[in-house]
């Protein structure tokens, strides 16, 4: 019996604690493997890089400063990188396994997405960047591929290849190792990118999440580039009329062609976005509100920035309505911005002067309708103990839905909007609830290819962990069947967990026949 596995890292021993157990996903830099971690017996992925790239210096430091720039990050929205190292000659980082699809799989699957679930995965994928942001770290690779939807609820950014200090602003070929679709005009034209280059694909994500597609196209990447460059990105509304106005701005705003233009880092963005949530949560979209009349609220002297009314355009009465143009977005909402910056100041002096004006703002936002709370934690708790956190905060429970999750079944595993969010008294917040982990089904390999059967175990969402080859009736290469770690059969249609890793037997062909000794002599009994 000889073992063969199919890719030559599956059964490695990497440093002699990481055993590589099988191949997840390739690029165009590395491979990444599932593996275990022997020391702390815990799952991992493991990302080696491509061999043929090993022996190139500039490649090698990039592998390096991915782990560097990631390990620097400790946050819930961002991939955990846990070790880097070299194994004979073999570069590897292991990183947090999370088992899920990607945001460009779920546009794959549904197109476009809603404006709530827009929100939802903006609000995550932000709160990963400005951690970046803070630790002076530009992603520079943003894209849906980086974007990680685990089973479980959480939304995390991966892949840091291509980051760098926010302070290196050195243009170079590299500039343009990231996808062309998501480039900010600066990087494509001058090869320089800052914070503000992180917030451009961001807004050119969110464009895709509500409209189902990139806003610029081309048969060449030169083509789409030159967009980047010299064109506006349009509306989301105008290829989806359900977008709300609000998020037209939003992402207007974000993806302006100026760098000045645009919020100065993902917190001045992800702040607008929770207030684009409050706006909405009340109806306040531009294009279905008429009324003209503006209304300023004074807010307290310590608040972080919020946009009052008065900081957004009046809309135009229904009859004559229109959609805001781009440069008007940037002006209303870089002017609000940079209102916001200076309230501090001249809020506590209008304090000392108003000083009912004052009691009434406290009120309003300390315990009357303005007033918000932090949505709490709640996962891993049972459906009512849930439900009793949420009464107990002011909030209503809303719709609940159930998702395939290693958490267990019965258990929340996320909620939306996500914990930590504040929400004003009697907001409604949805419960998402575990089903368990989905069980997969051992697929029927018998007649088939080695190949098409490998790629069955792999629909399957089994793992396939190598290939035995044993005599058979059946020609040579051909699928026999599958088999557990212990040598047992796998029958067809057996449930097993998830990502179970089996192997497969493949037939060597019939055994030669032994040929029959010569008789070198006989014995002839006796005649009775």
């Amino acid at each position: 019996m000889t073992a063969a596995p199919p890719d030559p890292m599956v059964g490695r021993l990497l440093d002699g604690r990481y055993q590589i157990r099988a191949r997840i996903a390739r690029g165009g830099m590395a491979t990444v493997y599932l593996a275990t971690d022997l020391r702390l017996e815990r799952r991992v992925a493991v990302k080696v890089m491509h061999a043929h790239l090993a022996d190139d210096a500039a490649f090698r430091d990039r592998f390096i400063q991915e782990a560097r720039s990631a390990a620097r990050l400790a946050h819930p929205n961002v991939v955990n990188v846990f070790d880097q190292g070299q194994d004979l000659g073999t570069a590897y980082l292991v990183m947090e396994y999370l088992q899920g699809i990607t945001l460009r799989d779920l546009l794959g699957e549904y197109g476009r997405l809603t404006p709530e679930q827009t929100m939802d995965i903006l609000e995550a994928v932000l709160a990963g960047l400005v951690a970046a942001h803070k630790a002076g770290i530009i992603h520079r690779d943003l894209k849906p591929e980086n974007v990680l939807l685990a089973d479980d609820g959480r939304i995390k950014i991966g892949d840091f290849g291509l980051a760098r200090a926010a302070t290196s602003h050195t243009a170079s070929g590299q500039a343009l190792l990231g996808t062309i679709a998501y480039l900010s005009p600066e990087l494509v034209t001058r090869g320089i990118a800052d914070t503000r280059s992180d917030v451009y694909a961001v807004g050119i994500m969110m464009y895709e999440m509500l409209t189902g597609e990139q806003p610029f196209k081309g048969e060449q990447p030169v083509q789409i580039a030159y967009q980047h460059a010299n064109d506006s990105v349009p509306a989301p509304s105008l290829k989806n009329p359900g977008v709300p106005a609000l998020l037209d701005d939003l992402t207007l705003w974000a993806t302006a062609r100026d760098p000045e233009d645009r919020p100065r880092d993902a917190r001045a963005m992800l702040d607008q976005l929770f207030e684009t949530q409050h706006l909405m949560a009340e109806g306040a979209d531009e294009r279905r509100r008429p009324s003209t009349q503006r209304t300023a609220v004074i807010p307290p002297a310590a608040a972080t920035r919020v946009l009052a009314t008065a900081d957004l355009a009046p809309a135009a009465p229904a009859a004559t309505a229109r959609r805001a143009q781009p440069t008007d977005v940037v002006d209303r909402l870089r002017a609000a911005t940079s209102r916001a910056h200076r309230r501090g100041a001249w809020a506590f002096a209008a304090v000392l002067v108003a000083g009912a004006v004052s009691a009434g703002t406290g009120w309003y936002y300390g315990g009357g309708p303005g007033s918000t709370s932090a949505l709490p934690a709640l996962s891993g708790m049972s459906e009512d103990r849930a439900s009793a956190a949420l009464s107990q905060q002011g909030f209503r429970k809303g719709a609940t839905r159930e998702v395939w999750s290693a958490t267990d079944a019965g258990l929340v595993t996320a909620t939306r909007p996500g914990t930590g969010t504040r929400l004003p008294p009697g907001s409604t917040v949805s419960l998402v609830l575990s089903k368990g982990e989905q069980p997969a089904t051992a697929p029927t390999v018998k007649g088939s290819t080695a190949a098409e059967a490998a790629a069955a175990v792999s629909k399957a969402r089994l793992l396939l962990a190598g290939t035995v080859e044993k005599t058979s009736s059946r020609p040579a290469g051909t699928a026999v069947r599958l088999i557990d770690e212990d040598g047992s059969t796998v029958a067809p249609g057996t449930e097993l967990d998830a990502r179970t890793p089996v192997r497969l037997v493949v037939s060597k062909g019939p055994a030669v026949a032994a040929e029959a000794p010569t008789p070198t002599g006989s014995t002839t009994p006796p005649a009775g």
